[in-house]
């Protein structure tokens, strides 16, 4: 230990040594995988159904959707995109219900539904294609 870091460690509190540092880190760590793990809600939008699927694309790729509908006429869709669920907003589309959060859009065509990135390309190829909801 260099001669200004023990300068610095004497300085601190007792109660900043390495087993209460740990032990405070631990408790933030805690505290933060609480609040992510909290239920989303928006006061201000009033649910009335809420109904999960599960897909299976055309590579094999499987996952659930959940699709949120507001009383407000809003629909929302719950989609994991790169190991994150990520909130799509329904937008306005020409066939289908088109879902869209930051990059990406769902858009779904009865039981068919496709990803897009619009990063990715002029005219984007879906990131997953022929996603189909299983029917059990």
């Amino acid at each position: 230990m260099t001669a200004v870091g023990a300068a610095l460690r004497s300085k601190l509190p007792s109660f900043l040594s390495s087993p209460w540092r740990a032990a405070l880190g631990l408790g933030l760590a805690c505290a933060a995988l609480h609040a992510s793990a909290a239920p989303l809600e928006v006061r201000e939008i009033q649910t009335q159904a809420r109904h999960t699927f599960s897909y299976t694309c055309a590579d094999g790729k499987t996952f659930k959707v959940t699709y949120i509908n507001g009383t407000n006429g809003q629909s929302f869709a719950l989609v994991p995109v790169d190991g994150r669920r990520l909130l799509f907003v329904g937008v306005i589309a020409a066939s289908g219900v088109k879902y869209v959060a930051d990059r990406y859009t769902w858009w779904t065509k009865g039981p068919g539904a496709d990803l897009y990135d619009a990063m990715s390309e002029a005219s984007p190829k879906p990131l997953l294609s022929g996603c189909a909801t299983i029917m059990r």
